[in-house]
């Protein structure tokens, strides 16, 4: 799968906070169409790289996004491009509606005749988040305002959704239906590179995988070839 058009290049990356170097000049590439995922130990610079790419932290290195440099670009300008971002800690409003909540994601968008679409396309994919429409977002469930948080990433419209964490705190069986979603996402044409502790669930989902280890990169390789690696199994997989 590796084939075809870069969407995402990351380039030399490091990423400090104060004197503390969380990602250390890590280099990694996502094709259109792909899922990519990001595994590691809590500390090994996952989240940084999301933040990173999303303009929320600044970083020496090259970012490019569809050839275009991110590096001097402001993060509400880096959504309007087409990067959307689900953080770790879901950051929905919860005291906004979730029809609120869906609507904020749409302010950069200039067309306003699709977005009665997209919302009947998050219901589709959501139903509870349809029966809930009027319902405040702090009020839902866990697994509700995971979901709500991907439908508003997704009512963004962007070419490319970063996720970061999005089975944490989920029941196991909220846990298989997002990764459901996220497969179905992806196959409506949505290029994914996801950040998750739960290895086996994204390794079983992602076309390719980077396994990050105090901010460098350890091991690369397809899902299924990370899978199986021992090393990797020892680490992250119990065994």
């Amino acid at each position: 799968m590796s084939q075809g058009k870069v969407l995402l290049s990351v380039q030399d990356l490091v990423i400090s906070y104060g004197n503390i170097k969380a990602v250390k000049g890590i280099s990694f590439e996502v094709y259109e169409g792909e899922i990519v995922t990001l595994i590691g130990a809590n500390g090994a610079g996952k989240s940084s790289t999301l933040r990173g790419i999303s303009g929320i932290v600044p970083y020496k290195g090259t970012i490019t996004f569809e050839g275009k440099d991110l590096k001097s670009i402001p993060a509400d300008k880096i959504v309007a491009m087409g990067i959307a971002q689900v953080p770790e800690g879901r950051g929905i409003f919860g005291n906004l509606t979730v029809m609120e909540n869906l609507k904020l994601a749409t302010w950069s968008r200039k067309d306003k005749q699709e977005i009665p679409k997209d919302y009947q396309r998050v219901f589709d994919i959501f139903p509870r988040l349809s029966e809930r429409q009027g319902q405040l977002g702090g009020t839902l469930s866990g697994g509700e305002q995971q979901m709500l948080a991907v439908g508003r990433a997704l009512m963004s419209r962007g070419r490319m959704m970063l996720l970061d964490e999005p089975s944490m705190g989920l029941a196991p069986v909220l846990v298989r239906e997002i990764f459901t979603v996220l497969r179905e996402i992806n196959q409506s044409g949505t290029t994914i590179l996801l950040v998750e502790q739960n290895a086996n669930m994204a390794l079983r989902v992602a076309n390719r995988g980077y396994v990050l280890e105090t901010g460098t990169i350890a091991h690369t390789g397809t899902g299924l070839e990370l899978l199986g690696n021992p090393r990797v199994k020892e680490a992250y997989l119990g065994g």
